[in-house]
């Protein structure tokens, strides 16, 4: 595995990571949702974060998160390769490189939350409404 910096060259494969993994673990967000965030992400918010892929033997990008000053802003795993470490990998690369220190997830992705508790991160607030203004509930974490 390796992690990297992307770049606007990788938008097309970071979209279709992050597509394949909304669809696998974000079964609560209406369809209707789901392609407003797709035709905003890459635009809106890929240049407000610095973007890092985490790339196979092979070299195909397996993997992105995305970061601003201390939080974790996106975090995504391509689904078919979910469970063999690709998220770990950048999460620990985040927190031990690039000093992160919270994350905010969707209530219901359980998933997710529980993967982040297991890193070490606790729950400090949730919020009933994402960041969008949208009926999402979202837990902000932080490293215990």
């Amino acid at each position: 595995m390796i992690i990297k910096s992307a770049t606007t060259a990788d938008y097309d494969r970071l979209m279709h990571v992050w597509a394949s993994a909304v669809k696998a673990t974000h079964h609560f967000l209406a369809e209707e949702d789901f392609l407003y965030f797709k035709s905003i992400i890459a635009e809106q918010f890929f240049p407000q974060v610095q973007l890092y892929g985490i790339w196979d033997k092979d070299g195909v990008l397996q993997a992105f998160l995305g970061t601003a000053d201390d939080m974790l802003e996106m975090l995504f795993v391509e689904a078919g390769v979910h469970g063999q470490g690709y998220g770990k990998a950048l999460l620990q690369f985040a927190i031990h490189t690039l000093g992160i220190r919270k994350v905010d997830v969707n209530e219901q992705n359980e998933g997710a939350t529980a993967f982040y508790l297991s890193q070490g991160f606790a729950i400090q607030s949730r919020s009933e409404k994402d960041g969008m203004g949208k009926d999402y509930p979202i837990l902000h974490l932080s490293l215990a």
